[in-house]
């Protein structure tokens, strides 16, 4: 039985992908309604759109990303809203942080766990549901990362609107800063090509061939080209590969082996509003 395609379908495709509306009736069509199918049908026709993307949440609020004081552990806090008046509102910014500082003070690693924290005499989440009841729009926590290592660097961009985590084996202020914010510009998927999940680059590999094929190459051909497309595919979408954004003539693993061979970055995570 076929799905029924809607035009707030469509439209959801177009905003996603950037593709025209009849494309993205189509890549529907085809796909039987399932979104990610239609995205990966677009990518197979040559349509140049985004790879899969997690970091993006809400389209207004807050993120505080935060150290503790001996760097050891890390924090990204998202608090949306609906508006960008409430969201950029210094007060409002100013409650995130102190949510953000009380995660911290006392450990939270969740959520759930976030919410029960006592602020005062108010625990979180009785806070969260007065202020929505002050200001009159929807707000929630929608995402708390935290992140553990021997050195953590944090960076906010963009007027609260994105953080950024990272984690070393080893103190290094400035290089963690500059690798937070390659992230925040470049927006790698992984640390390195071990770190993709290998449905992730089995799916590369297939959307590769289909667009190989779609070129008019022959069958036999494309299994070759396909690898140097995967090949491609790591350099610009893991952060070690990436090259270094203030120093094209490096990849990110050669200035943190430049800054000291034994630096190493072992995760990170980068929570953006959109």
């Amino acid at each position: 039985m076929s799905a029924t395609i809607t035009a707030a379908d469509i439209n959801k495709l177009r905003q996603a992908t950037g593709a025209g509306m009849l494309d993205c009736r189509k890549a529907l069509t085809e796909s039987n309604g399932d979104f990610e199918a239609a995205i990966d049908w677009l990518r197979k026709q040559g349509q140049k759109v985004a790879a899969k993307r997690s970091d993006r949440e809400a389209k207004e609020g807050v993120i505080i990303a935060q150290t503790t004081a001996d760097h050891k552990s890390g924090i990204i806090l998202c608090i949306s809203a609906e508006t960008d008046f409430v969201s950029r509102n210094p007060e409002f910014v100013a409650f995130v942080q102190n949510i953000a500082n009380a995660a911290i003070d006392r450990n939270a690693q969740s959520i759930e766990e976030l919410n029960e924290v006592t602020i005062g005499n108010e625990k979180v989440s009785e806070l969260i549901n007065d202020k929505l009841a002050a200001i009159g729009e929807k707000i929630g926590i929608t995402r708390f990362e935290r992140v553990n290592a021997d050195y953590v660097a944090s960076y906010i961009h963009g007027a609260n609107r994105m953080g950024v985590l990272v984690a070393m084996n080893k103190h290094a202020y400035e290089a963690g800063r500059d690798v937070a914010m390659q992230i925040a510009a470049m927006n790698p998927l992984a640390v390195d090509e071990k770190s993709i999940a290998p449905e992730t680059i089995a799916r590369e590999k297939e959307i590769a061939i289909e667009q190989i094929k779609a070129e008019g190459k022959p069958a036999e051909m494309a299994e070759k080209i396909a690898i140097g497309k995967v090949n491609k595919f790591f350099k610009e979408n893991t952060l070690m590969a990436q090259p270094y954004v203030k120093d094209a003539n490096k990849s990110v693993a050669e200035f943190l082996k430049s800054v000291d061979p034994e630096l190493k970055v072992s995760e990170f995570k980068r929570v953006a509003l959109g």
